[in-house]
């Protein structure tokens, strides 16, 4: 079975079927609880930037037992767009 995959930005594809969620990264930062599992996520090096401009959202990806954060350049409308 091929796996779908969405373009996140700066030529970063990611498999759908690990995504557990895509926030806007500014309506969910005022929570106390997001900026820890972001802060813990940074720590811990499981942060990847994709792009180099300020990001918009962020997914949380799972694959196995591992957690992985992206920063994402681009709207969470527009990461949904992509998702069909």
């Amino acid at each position: 079975m091929k796996s779908r995959m969405l373009h996140i930005g700066a030529g970063y594809l990611i498999d759908i079927r690990h995504i557990v969620g895509i926030f806007d990264l500014d309506k969910t930062t005022y929570g106390p609880r997001t900026r820890e599992f972001l802060a813990k996520a940074e720590k811990d090096g499981n942060v990847i930037s994709a792009g180099y401009e300020l990001p918009k959202s962020f997914l949380v990806c799972r694959d196995g037992d591992k957690t992985t954060v992206y920063l994402s350049q681009l709207a969470v409308s527009t990461l949904q767009k992509r998702l069909g």
